[in-house]
């Protein structure tokens, strides 16, 4: 079974040449690719989508070298800066470089919001569709209406909600109140859902039951198919190791068969990264 993480920053340190942007680290030493490599091998990790952290200032240089370093082992999702002229109509070309396969977008967190809510992030779906773009985004609960038209107004869009769309402030009960609104957007095809960095959101100690009845709503929602595991390591309160163990020892509710799709191989297809041979 291919083994494929969702989600990984990797960053280098704080220095004059590259700063520290809007924002810390979740620890203060940096994650380069060659340590994520070692980390992997120790997990049993095959694979890992490389999205550069909201400290690093859209620069994506380092997620798009180790993705050409490393082909069989990392592709980049790039952030995009709405700041910079013309960027949505570079979209198409801007991922098409080698080593990249989409975009990756919080719309939770400052001037992304209101472009979802007053409709001017309306153009960069409609790029993205054009261009076949997927896009990987950060969302709220309370944004799953405004996600939901968007994937009705734009079927051929291939579109991913980040950590299961929950909030990084809550924890347990509470962070999965609003879950429903989540799975009221499975009824549309294109959606997709990372069922990432969850045992951030846990009360509980590893295998983290808590959080089994969730993913079993989300599972019977989205279907294997689409529903992506994923970790944002730095975040993580457990081992590599135990965030896989998690969904492949922890849910006799998962078939080997759903594993085989929930661990990476309905992450790869989504992204068209090709599989490996048998």
């Amino acid at each position: 079974m291919l083994i494929a993480d969702s989600q990984v920053h990797i960053w280098a340190d704080n220095s004059p040449e590259r700063p520290w942007v809007g924002g810390k680290p979740h620890h203060p030493e940096a994650l380069t690719a060659e340590k994520l490599l070692a980390a992997m091998d120790e997990a049993g990790v095959d694979r890992a989508i490389l999205v550069s952290p909201s400290w690093d200032n859209y620069r994506n240089d380092l997620v798009i070298a180790a993705s050409q370093d490393y082909p069989d082992r990392f592709r980049a999702m790039g952030r995009l800066n709405l700041d910079e002229p013309d960027a949505i109509d570079r979209v198409a070309e801007w991922t098409r470089q080698p080593g990249m396969l989409g975009l990756r977008c919080s719309f939770n967190r400052g001037a992304w919001t209101s472009q979802l809510v007053d409709g001017r992030a309306d153009r960069l779906f409609g790029v993205a569709e054009e261009a076949d773009v997927p896009v990987m985004a950060m969302l709220t609960h309370a944004q799953m209406p405004e996600i939901d038209r968007i994937a009705e107004w734009h079927p051929g869009l291939r579109l991913s909600i980040c950590h299961c769309a929950l909030s990084s402030s809550k924890k347990g009960a509470e962070a999965f109140a609003e879950l429903d609104k989540l799975l009221a957007v499975a009824k549309r095809p294109n959606v997709t859902v990372k069922v990432s960095a969850l045992p951030t959101y846990a009360v509980d100690i590893y295998p983290y039951k808590s959080l089994h009845p969730y993913l079993r709503r989300i599972y019977d929602a989205f279907g294997p198919e689409r529903m992506f595991w994923g970790t944002d390591l730095a975040r993580l309160p457990c081992s590599y190791r135990q965030s896989v163990t998690m969904f492949t020892e922890e849910m006799p509710f998962f078939t080997a068969a759903d594993l085989d799709w929930i661990m990476g191989r309905g992450l790869c297809q989504w992204l068209r990264w090709e599989m490996p041979p048998q």
